[in-house]
Parts: C-alpha cells; structure tokens; sequence
C-alpha cells in the first residue's frame, strides 16, 4: 500500500496530524473561585468521552482543586476535542513541504529555545521521540520539558494541518480557470518563519555557517528568576 508520505502534492489526503500519532494538543487555563488550574498535554480523539469526565475527576481530587472545576475541565477538552474531529474526513493538500518549527519554552527553571526544519509528508515522525532526543542530546533532566517540547511542535503541526485543509477548501471553490501552482494558496507565515523560509529555500540542509545559528539554546533559571517570571505572567495573565 502506497503510504501518505510518499503521496503527490496533487492528491489530497484526508485530515490527520503530520505525524505517527494522531494526538490532539490540549491546553487548559481556568480559575474558579480564585484558584487556577493550568495544564497542557496531548488526547487520543478517538478515546471515548468517558474518558475525559474519568480524567476531569481524578485530576480535581489529586490536586485537591474546587468542585466547580469538574464541570470546567470537562467542558475545555471536549470543546477542542470537537474542533479537532470537526476536520475529520476533510481534504488537505501537504505537498512537498519542509516547515520551519520554533520553540521557546520555559518549564519551571529551565528554557529551552531552538528552530529547525520538519517534513509534512513525513507521516512517521514522532514528536516525542525527536524531544526525547533534543533533552538527551542537551543534557536536560527535567522530565518535563520533553513533553512540553513534544506539545509546541503538535500545537504548530495541528496549525498547519488546518492551514492545509483550508487551502484545499479555498482550491475547490476557486478551481475553474487558475493554474495548479495557485491552486495551494499557503497562510502567511510569521516573521521568524519567513525568515527561516528564506534561508533554507535552496536546501534544508543546514550549511555549516549556521550551525551555531540554529544549535539548541538552553538556560536555567535561578529561584529568584523564576519567581519574578512568575510574578509578570500573572500580572499580564
């Protein structure tokens, strides 16, 4: 069976993550009664509901949080969860794309800040394998930091998976009398990933003058810097 990598940038394919795991990034920020509750991680969307009240529950008595954050909790996943499967059995066109990733992370005392290049059609990769390596290759301990890593490049990986789907969108409205190079309009893209674009348009292999460019950059932070970081995000919070 021909596999999805491998797949002509003619020939859509049907919405799924550009990954080996179709995992759904879930991000969570609520405050009941002045107490928040904060938490990032990734959902298989074909888990059944059941799951996510069961999950919602032992999350509430663990941390020892309000009641009323059950019902809140609860509410959140789902709601992603439904924009997630809402995609399900879409068109999106891939093509031959490399995209540039960036990562600026804290997780407690460490930051963690680096940018490189990932193939979409590249159905196999595995975000938490490549994070697992990033920490081993840099030395960093905290276990946390590999699945927040492996949660920033899903986050931008689901992204451009809905980009994708909208311009396969926009190409069946706009089919008749345009080109094929204009039928796969790309969202703009932010200022650093144009920049990146522009640098490795030629190539995506990184020329041995950019190494040090685009080598991890990884800070640990003292108490005191923590607490004041702390501090300013929830005041702007």
């Amino acid at each position: 069976m021909k596999s999805p990598a491998s797949a002509s940038w003619k020939a859509p394919l049907k919405f799924r993550m550009p990954a080996a795991e179709n995992l759904v990034p879930i991000r969570l920020d609520i405050e009941v009664d002045g107490q928040r509750y904060k938490d990032a991680f990734t959902w298989n969307p074909y888990d059944p509901d059941s799951e996510v009240v069961m999950f919602a529950k032992r999350t509430v008595k663990d941390l020892k949080l309000a009641p009323g954050f059950l019902p809140q909790i609860v509410q959140f996943i789902q709601s992603q969860l439904a924009t997630f499967r809402s995609y399900a059995g879409q068109d999106m066109y891939v093509g031959d794309k490399i995209v540039p990733i960036k990562l600026d992370l804290r997780v407690d005392h460490t930051v963690i800040r680096d940018q490189f290049l990932w193939d979409l059609n590249n159905f196999d990769s595995d975000p938490e394998e490549f994070a697992r390596t990033l920490c081993k290759d840099v030395g960093i301990e905290d276990p946390e930091v590999g699945p927040a890593i492996a949660l920033a490049i899903r986050e931008q990986l689901y992204e451009i998976a809905i980009q994708n789907v909208t311009s396969a969108r926009e190409n069946r409205i706009n089919k008749k009398g345009r080109r094929a190079a204009e039928h796969f309009p790309i969202s703009k893209p932010s200022g650093a990933a144009l920049d990146l674009m522009k640098l490795f348009r030629s190539s995506v292999v990184r020329k041995r003058k950019e190494w040090d460019y685009y080598k991890p950059v990884l800070d640990l932070l003292s108490n005191e810097d923590v607490d004041a970081l702390e501090a300013k995000e929830e005041r702007s919070g």
